[in-house]
């Protein structure tokens, strides 16, 4: 069956389409969709379809230009703590937290600036928590293999009824072998099934051998979250979350730098002096995301960009963290892992992820 898109890559690439099996696993419940929706919202169902598998939680990913800005499966608790909220501009949705809206919370927070626009997937059918959420945030659209009626109807009126929401039959799995057309040549391998468990990590080669079961499950988010990320790629997990990831460079130290640099600044949002930044009221949310980012990169800024900072904010100046406290505080990390995609060879990447 071929269903026609709204354009292609860009919007002067028409006519566009798409086309699927007879069983028709894919349908479009609300929206217009590009082929970058689809693009994004089919690689990103893979990542959160595995990640259930993988951890027996719900689990969200936040996606942007085919590579995941953030992946998280829900935390042991119900909700996200209040210094997460305060840290990353979270307000309880009106009907509660649910797994699917924390993981959804937790995966957004890696990093708020790529997430702006995103388009989401999440593992399990979409509640009424998960729709209020959403609600407030600056999405295209939305992949799941179900919606509860209150999510749907909630949703279908964000965008002004021009929200994306895609539905995927949960059992469908698509063939063994894929095809991509490039300058017209088609390509074609075996997909890649190969299982990421926890005995992927069974052997240890360091001096340290031992493995937290919180460690092990942040080891199977960050690396399946690579699985269905642009190589080459790295990323850094925390408690179940891929707080920092760094995707699509040509070397593996730059995806190192950037992974690190993102889990840093995920890290450096939840510091008592970026808790305690009084920033104005009525500034749009993306703002306020943004002042806070810009506090904790202080000693990256110019002066015009301090003072952009400076003007979101009630009052003086903040006093920035001192390099002696950005580092204690992120000495301080408990449970941090580190994953590649690929062989790391040089030791570059491991003395900035140690540092």
């Amino acid at each position: 069956m071929q269903t026609r898109l709204k354009y292609g890559c860009n919007p002067h690439q028409t006519p566009a389409s798409f086309e699927q099996p007879d069983s028709e696993p894919l349908a479009v419940r609300n929206g217009d969709p590009s082929y970058i929706n689809l693009l994004d919202g089919l690689r990103a169902w893979r990542l959160v379809r595995e990640l259930d598998a993988a951890t027996n939680k719900a689990a969200a990913a936040s996606f942007k230009h085919v590579s995941p800005a953030g992946a998280a499966v829900a935390g042991d608790n119900n909700a996200p703590d209040e210094t997460f909220c305060r840290a990353h501009h979270y307000e309880a949705p009106e009907a509660g937290w649910s797994p699917s809206a924390t993981a959804y919370a937790r995966a957004r927070s890696s990093d708020r600036s790529a997430s702006f626009g995103d388009f989401v997937a999440v593992s399990r059918p979409v509640d009424l928590p998960l729709a209020q959420l959403l609600k407030r945030e600056v999405s295209d659209g939305i992949i799941a293999p179900g919606y509860d009626d209150d999510a749907l109807a909630l949703l279908t009126g964000k965008k002004s009824g021009r929200y994306v929401v895609l539905q995927i039959d949960r059992d469908y799995t698509p063939p063994e072998s894929e095809a991509r057309d490039e300058f017209g040549i088609t390509l074609r391998q075996t997909a890649d099934t190969q299982p990421i468990t926890g005995e992927t990590f069974g052997r240890r080669v360091t001096r340290l051998t031992d493995l937290e079961a919180g460690a092990l499950e942040s080891l199977l988010v960050t690396t399946i979250t690579l699985r269905h990320t642009q190589s080459n790629s790295i990323a850094v997990g925390a408690a179940g979350h891929a707080i920092g990831i760094g995707a699509g460079q040509q070397s593996r130290i730059a995806c190192t730098r950037l992974a690190c640099d993102k889990a840093d600044r995920w890290r450096l949002k939840s510091h008592p002096k970026s808790l305690a930044l009084r920033i104005r009221d009525g500034l749009p949310k993306a703002e306020k995301v943004n002042a806070r980012d810009g506090f904790v990169r202080w000693h990256e800024l110019n002066v015009a960009e301090r003072a952009a900072v400076t003007d979101k904010l009630e009052g003086a100046a903040p006093e920035p963290m001192t390099e002696q406290e950005r580092h204690d505080w992120l000495a301080a990390a408990d449970g941090l892992v580190l994953s590649s995609d690929a062989f790391i060879p040089f030791r570059d990447n491991l003395d900035r992820a140690a540092a």
